[in-house]
């Protein structure tokens, strides 16, 4: 008894570990001083604005058609070894890019990120509330979330500042090799995680589900679940929104005149903004319900990208920062609400639905945003975002009553 009680607690014990791995491999992901100067990178190396359109479907597309796959194998197989292999593929991107200079090189790259990316999304999630359920702690797991996406800030904020002030004085490309750098130590850390056995409740291993069954059990929750699909989809509408914050916000800057080398530091506003919602969310939820969150959330979109078209100026970028202060909130929110309801023998699997989702609105949205943008710049599309937010906040607000609290 002593023995099987010690092995027991040794065991605990190692799954502990996750959670400190989890905090550092989120900081050296994100450690990516590539990022605040991508787009000058990429038009250096011979890549138009049409060029880099094109890029991101190929990205869009390789997620929508990896992303569930890529959630089963996980649950299956390894949530551990499925993020090994992304940490592997985000080396590969940034070795090719230090070469990159035709335009296939760039869209090997982000099929690449896609698959890394497909990889990852579901597995990190799924490591991570399984851990805590070990432990007895699953409802911290927003709370966990939130602070992983501080960490992940952190790191991409202190990659934003040192990214501009290098990429000024040394060039372009000494951002891309301490990337790599970054890459490496994230890879090693992924060794170090350990596999939680299928989740306390969860079916063994020799009764785990047949693959052929993944997808219709997952299509089958979110039909018994509708209050579920409408949260995840708000979570879907405004990713995508935020997302072309994340893409073209150096366009939006450079039409106000401003210099390269405070890209950095309007990068770390941006990023550092989104924190106090993050790490909040679950304080959020002890006070308001997630129905009048996602509205009040929604409503702020569709407002500050309505302000953000329509005014040229700083007070449109001001609008834009507002939306990224509300926009943290978002992902522990809705992530939180999906993990509660959900089996873990399927977790990675119908997380990376959600992904899937995301994209796929991601892929519509961008059609919109890129017709309009063509024509009216990049304010142009920042309407059709705020025609997009305001026409779910309608929706949601007759269909969300059914939502649980």
């Amino acid at each position: 008894m002593s023995a099987q009680f010690d092995h027991g607690r040794e065991l605990l014990m190692n799954f502990t570990v996750n959670l400190r791995v989890l905090y550092v491999f989120r900081f050296f992901s994100s450690l990516i001083p590539a990022y605040v100067i991508e787009r000058l990178y990429w038009e250096e190396r011979g890549m138009t604005i049409q060029m880099v359109v094109y890029a991101e479907i190929i990205y869009a597309v390789t997620i929508v058609l990896l992303e569930v796959p890529t959630g089963m194998i996980a649950d299956r197989w390894s949530r551990k070894r499925m993020l090994v292999i992304s940490a592997l593929l985000g080396c590969a991107e940034f070795l090719i890019l230090l070469f990159a200079t035709e335009f296939w090189h760039f869209a090997l790259v982000v099929f690449l990120a896609g698959i890394s990316r497909s990889a990852s999304s579901g597995s990190e999630n799924a490591l991570l509330y399984d851990t805590l359920m070990l432990q007895g702690k699953a409802s911290f797991f927003e709370k966990q979330l939130g602070r992983l996406n501080a960490v992940d800030l952190a790191g991409a904020i202190l990659a934003a500042l040192s990214g501009s002030l290098l990429a000024n004085r040394f060039g372009l490309e000494l951002n891309y090799a301490l990337s790599l750098c970054s890459a490496l130590i994230a890879l090693l850390l992924t060794f170090l995680l350990v596999d939680p056995p299928a989740a306390a409740g969860g079916a063994p291993e020799e009764e785990a589900v047949p693959v052929r069954q993944y997808v219709t059990e997952s299509l089958r929750f979110f039909r018994r679940n509708p209050g579920v699909c409408l949260v995840v989809l708000s979570g879907m509408v405004t990713g995508t929104a935020i997302g072309f914050v994340d893409e073209f916000w150096q366009l939006h800057v450079d039409r106000l005149g401003v210099p390269i080398i405070y890209f950095g530091l309007m990068s770390s506003v941006i990023m550092l903004l989104r924190l106090p919602g993050s790490l909040l969310a679950h304080a959020l939820l002890g006070r308001f319900s997630y129905r009048s969150l996602i509205l009040s959330i929604t409503a702020i979109f569709a407002i500050g990208f309505a302000i953000a078209a329509a005014s040229r100026s700083y007070a449109g970028l001001s609008a834009i920062l507002l939306v990224c202060l509300f926009s943290g909130v978002m992902e522990p929110l809705v992530t939180g609400y999906l993990h509660r309801r959900i089996d873990s023998a399927i977790r990675a699997t119908i997380d990376s639905f959600q992904s899937l989702g995301l994209n796929l609105v991601h892929i519509l949205g961008g059609l919109g945003f890129g017709y309009f943008a063509s024509r009216y710049d990049v304010f142009g599309g920042y309407g059709f975002i705020a025609v997009l937010c305001f026409a779910f906040l309608v929706w949601f607000f007759a269909a969300s009553r059914i939502i649980e609290r």
